[in-house]
């Protein structure tokens, strides 16, 4: 007979009357639930992106090279992307990271796909622009570094915000 301590045959008993009873000895942790590709897009790891400015140029068509890589903007209500309400991501065109929600975008009337807040505060920095004789707050890719647009405090609520975003910037990922 093998001796072993009173706690490891309880242990040995209780796992075998369960194995007998048709139990599972080992828990899942998958979820039953389709993953919320919002959810998941907000929780991407932004980490940094770091290539020359051939490297871009090489990777990028040239309007996105323009607005992203040289801090262009395009004409307004000439972007394929200012006036498209189809439920998404709107992602970084250099890099891919998730920055808005379709569900926060709105009609602004400037001709620029405009939305109320990112889809994580995390995917998005907020440094000041001089440029064209006026201070503004130019928004720019947290991954990449690639100019997105303009922040203003004109927005609809719930923020009040309106991120001004080129749609030569983004790639919508439609999700149905």
């Amino acid at each position: 007979m093998i001796r072993l301590p009173r706690a490891t045959w309880l242990v040995l008993v209780v796992g075998i009357g369960a194995l007998a009873l048709g139990a599972s000895p080992v828990r899942s942790t998958k979820s039953t639930k389709p993953l919320d590709p919002f959810a998941a897009a907000a929780a991407e790891t932004v980490g940094t992106v770091v290539k020359t400015e051939a490297e871009w140029k090489r990777l990028l068509p040239p309007e996105a090279f323009h607005v992203l890589r040289e801090q262009g903007t395009e004409i307004a209500f000439t972007g394929p992307l200012w006036n498209v309400h189809d439920k998404g991501i709107y992602r970084c065109a250099g890099c891919g990271l998730a920055l808005f929600h379709s569900k926060t975008k709105f009609e602004s009337g400037t001709g620029w796909p405009s939305f109320y807040e990112p889809i994580a505060k995390t995917h998005v920095k907020i440094r000041r622009d001089e440029s064209l004789g006026m201070t503004r707050d130019e928004v720019v890719c947290a991954r990449c570094g690639g100019h997105l647009g303009h922040v203003f405090d004109d927005g609809p609520p719930p923020t009040g915000l309106r991120y001004c975003m080129n749609s030569a910037a983004l790639r919508l990922e439609r999700v149905k």
